[in-house]
């Protein structure tokens, strides 16, 4: 996240757009992965901001593996999203009207571990089940593709 720290220093907590990628990664059970994020206690998707010379396909990839410790062969592009609602206000103040590149992983491989300081939690919960306090990008997200998950449900 470089790059968007730097971009802070000259605009404060002002609006920036942040492009990135959100990466769902299903078990064999079709459990998605969610992760109890540090900074606003709630639970969300691992992903983020796209780093100058990033394609978004390896921003998906490195974030999934920062965040969780897992390794995707690939990774397949299912939607793009932006506007109001997903909009968000970090509790530092910071604000961002994202862009989300929404993945989905393939031929997952590695344990589940939390190294950078984002997760205090990860842990797969059934698509009828999702957890509470769901973050709100993530609820929007999860609201547009839900429907496409259920249905390729074994």
């Amino acid at each position: 996240m470089g790059y968007l720290l730097d971009l802070r220093k000259f605009v404060g907590n002002r609006p920036l757009i942040s492009v990135g990628a959100t990466v769902l990664v299903l078990n064999p059970q079709h459990e998605l992965l969610f992760q109890y994020r540090s900074d606003t206690h709630s639970w969300g998707l691992p992903g983020g901001s796209m780093e100058p010379g990033e394609t978004l396909e390896e921003v998906a990839m490195r974030e999934l593996e920062e965040e969780t410790g897992l390794q995707a062969r690939s990774v397949q592009l299912l939607d793009v999203f932006s506007g109001p609602d997903y909009f968000f206000r970090y509790p530092n103040g910071d604000q961002t009207y994202s862009v989300i590149h929404l993945f989905q992983a393939k031929g997952i491989s590695g344990t589940l571990q939390m190294t950078d300081g984002e997760s205090l939690d990860l842990r797969y919960f059934p698509l009828d089940q999702l957890p509470d306090p769901l973050e709100a990008r993530a609820a929007a997200l999860l609201k547009q593709v839900i429907s496409r998950l259920v249905e390729t449900t074994p």
